[in-house]
């Protein structure tokens, strides 16, 4: 206990307060409650987060207190800790059961941490006696977002339309989601190497393209660092162009967003998909909106506009944009645009990625064949479910793992 203590001390004195943090996660479900409550107190303080250090202090007088436990808990939570939050609560919740505020904050608790199974096997623990909402609806949230469709249709089977209509759109977003899962299974096989599946079944995106390198030593089709190259941004768009053919989509302009990056990729677009740019609007139909990465977007491109169509060159998965993308080239942690340092003009290098090399990369050859024809055949087999309903954001990466940097 002391050597943790210390630890995280010397790592905040340093000014270290990441690797203080980090230092926690290997420990933060083994350490006494007394001992984590300290160490948190001592990242809060060095944080300036007064309320957190406050109910830490007050965990660790007090660690066979439930609403004590509760408070630290809810505090790692809000303060986007979550991981350090889950012991207290459980503990909390193993003194009073049946405390329905302290279930679903230890289930927030575990979705903030992407364990969706172990949220949804505390939720269907209470059986008959599990409330329908929120509690009902979680399960069936974590048990599709763990990747078993057949247990989030048979839970979603005895959930009732809420009274409430604060929690509508939350079950409208439940409904599309299951719709499109059974769909994304009807087109592969929605395992937990589905990448591609199980991103259109939680968002409604469509995935062009996989990584090439590390699918068998962790990425299963992700990107953790990628260089960006005209290539690869070129290859995106021929997907693109791919998707729109085979689903039968016939956009009449590309619109072009004010950042930089997005302007050189739509113009780029442009070119290839053979139709004149326009400065984007809201609510233009007909068009596809061209972004570079959504990590800034405007929240109100979430909502979709007659035969809109938004296109995302690289979705950084370890922290999904406010709005999820109609079509996605593909996934990464961490992006470096291939014009990073070139000065030139944004046509002139648009013309540059439309005249690039579509040809994807070998890669390792780990990767399993995802040639144009399997593309489209797919991109078609999903089409009734494409492009239908608002771009609702899913923060978790979903069933299928990969590998991420720290």
């Amino acid at each position: 206990m002391t050597d943790t203590l210390d630890e995280v001390r010397t790592l905040l004195k340093s000014g270290d307060l990441p690797g203080a943090v980090r230092s926690l996660r290997p420990r933060a479900e083994t350490l006494p409650l007394t001992a984590l409550a300290r160490a948190v107190r001592a990242l809060a303080d060095a944080a300036g987060f007064k309320d957190l250090a406050k109910a830490a202090k007050t965990a660790a007088k007090r660690p066979d207190d439930p609403q004590a436990l509760y408070d630290l808990g809810y505090g790692c939570v809000e303060h986007g800790i979550a991981f350090l939050g889950i012991a207290p609560l459980r503990a909390a919740l193993a003194l009073v059961p049946d405390a329905r505020p302290l279930l679903t904050e230890l289930v927030s608790a575990l979705e903030d941490e992407n364990r969706h199974a172990e949220a949804a096997a505390l939720l269907a623990a209470r059986g008959d006696r599990l409330p329908a909402w929120p509690e009902r609806y979680l399960l069936v949230h974590h048990t599709l977002l763990a990747g078993d469709l057949p247990g989030a249709r048979a839970a979603a089977g005895r959930l009732p339309a809420p009274e409430d209509d604060t929690w509508s759109w939350a079950h409208a977003r439940q409904r599309r989601m299951l719709a499109r899962a059974e769909l994304a299974a009807s087109a592969g096989p929605l395992d937990s190497t589905d990448l591609r599946g199980w991103q259109f079944a939680l968002t409604g995106t469509l995935l062009g393209t996989l990584s090439p390198y590390g699918y068998d030593a962790g990425m299963t089709g992700r990107y953790a660092f990628l260089g960006d190259s005209h290539e690869t941004c070129r290859l995106g768009l021929a997907r693109l162009a791919t998707a729109l053919d085979a689903t039968g989509h016939r956009p009449a302009t590309v619109s072009l967003l004010p950042g930089r990056s997005d302007r050189i990729l739509g113009l780029a677009a442009a070119t290839v998909l053979a139709l004149p740019a326009v400065p984007y609007e809201p609510g233009r139909t007909d068009t596809v909106v061209v972004a570079y990465d959504l990590g800034d977007a405007d929240p109100g491109l979430g909502e979709r506009a007659d035969g809109q169509i938004l296109y995302e060159h690289a979705t950084r998965w370890t922290s999904p944009p406010q709005v999820s993308a109609d079509f996605s080239a593909l996934q990464a942690q961490f992006v470096t645009e291939p014009w990073k340092d070139d000065v030139r003009a944004e046509a002139e290098i648009a013309r540059d990625i439309a005249a690039a090399d579509p040809t994807p990369d070998e890669g390792d050859g780990a990767t399993p064949p995802d040639g144009d024809e399997a593309f489209r055949a797919y991109a078609a087999a999903l089409a009734p479910g494409w492009l239908t309903g608002p771009r609702d954001r899913i923060g978790s990466p979903g069933p299928v793992p990969s590998s991420r940097f720290a």
